[in-house]
């Protein structure tokens, strides 16, 4: 064989051979990103664009992730459907996610409440301690199969404020016959201290405290309760809200779908979620000081919760974990890991992590920051 047909049949081969590795590469790429498209249905409304915002980060990562072939389309409260039925038509098959607050189905089981946030519970970073690496994911997700879900972390707002109140609330008999919007757990706890819980949607606080329907509502924190303008009409701010020391807002899967996901794409799921969970919780942190600010400024006077009544309120929560824990098994597993889990972190805060901020706060109190 000449030089120059050895040249020519090699560089036939070659291409040969490319060509072949081309027609294999394709469908191997095309196989690890399938197209994907999702509906994800919001418990939140756009306006509220922190919370709600949390599950836009998600989609968006996601698609970037994949050059666009895992596509989850978000939709606000009440666009496909009610905001508190998100878990309910994602377990159905009506949409295949949803972003939510757990504990808005306790009404079901009280269960659901541990995932998101009960009364003196863990805070945000406690609580993310405990779902990331004290097997708090996998526990709840114990409990979420037999609802037909999958659920992970997306996001937290930090520790919530105690709510808007028409007149000062100084002591336990102080809250007696007062009507108040709260959430259902924690209405379940302040009911046994006279109060009268109020189911009311966001869009009907403003009015109901206004009319004098209500005497207190509860919402979210700063930013978020800025917009509904609340101390116009309910002056006095209290704080802390103890039933949301670090309430979890979930992302939560129908089952059967997210187990159709490739591994990558699970992994790819997970990924996304805990940096939405992450991201939520710092634009939380950044956006609230201003706007507390902007409150104050505006009339709303910040008082804190006497001690009577926090003591009061913490005596009657645990009064109604003990009732919880003799009568639902899955209820008690998960909270004996919580209630284990919080007398260590809150053991370690007290050492260097409250020393620092309580130093910080002072010199903060004392105009040297």
């Amino acid at each position: 064989m000449d030089r120059r047909s050895f040249i020519r049949k090699a560089g036939a081969s070659g291409v040969g051979a490319a060509a072949a590795a081309a027609a294999l590469a394709a469908p191997a790429i095309a196989q690890s990103n399938p197209k994907v498209t999702w509906r994800l249905a919001s418990s939140f409304p756009k306006s509220l664009d922190t919370i709600y915002g949390g599950a836009e980060v998600f989609s968006k990562m996601l698609s970037e992730a994949t050059d666009g072939n895992f596509q989850v389309q978000v939709f606000a409260s009440g666009e496909l459907v009610p905001g508190l039925q998100a878990a309910d038509a994602t377990t159905a098959g009506t949409v295949e996610a949803c972003h939510t607050v757990a504990y808005y189905y306790w009404g079901k089981d009280p269960t659901w409440a541990l995932g998101a946030a009960v009364p003196f519970s863990l805070n945000a970073r406690g609580i993310n301690a405990w779902h990331y690496h004290g097997g708090g994911i996998d526990l709840f997700n114990e409990f979420l199969a037999t609802q037909g879900l999958f659920g992970l972390p997306g996001g937290n707002t930090g520790v919530q404020m105690g709510g808007w109140f028409r007149k000062q609330i100084n002591t336990v008999a102080d809250l007696s016959g007062l009507k108040m919007r709260i959430g259902g757990f924690a209405g379940k706890v302040v009911q046994r201290l006279g109060v009268v819980p109020q189911q009311i949607a966001g869009g009907d606080i403003y009015p109901a405290l206004e009319k004098g329907t209500i005497d207190a509502a509860e919402w979210v924190g700063p930013y978020d309760d800025e917009k509904l303008g609340f101390y116009k009409v309910a002056p006095y701010y209290y704080y802390p809200g103890w039933w949301e020391g670090g309430p979890t807002v979930h992302l939560m899967f129908n089952k059967a779908k997210y187990e159709e996901l490739s591994p990558a794409y699970k992994s790819l799921v997970h990924t996304a979620a805990q940096a939405a969970d992450a991201n939520m919780l710092q634009k939380y942190d950044y956006l609230n000081p201003a706007a507390v600010k902007r409150l104050v400024a505006g009339g709303a006077k910040l008082q804190p919760f006497s001690q009577e009544i926090m003591a009061a309120c913490f005596e009657k929560a645990n009064e109604v974990y003990s009732e919880m824990e003799a009568s639902n098994a899955p209820f008690k597993k998960i909270w004996d890991s919580i209630k284990a889990f919080r007398k260590e972190h809150y053991l370690w805060a007290q050492v260097a992590e409250y020393n620092y901020d309580t130093f910080m706060m002072v010199q903060q109190r004392n105009g040297k920051l």
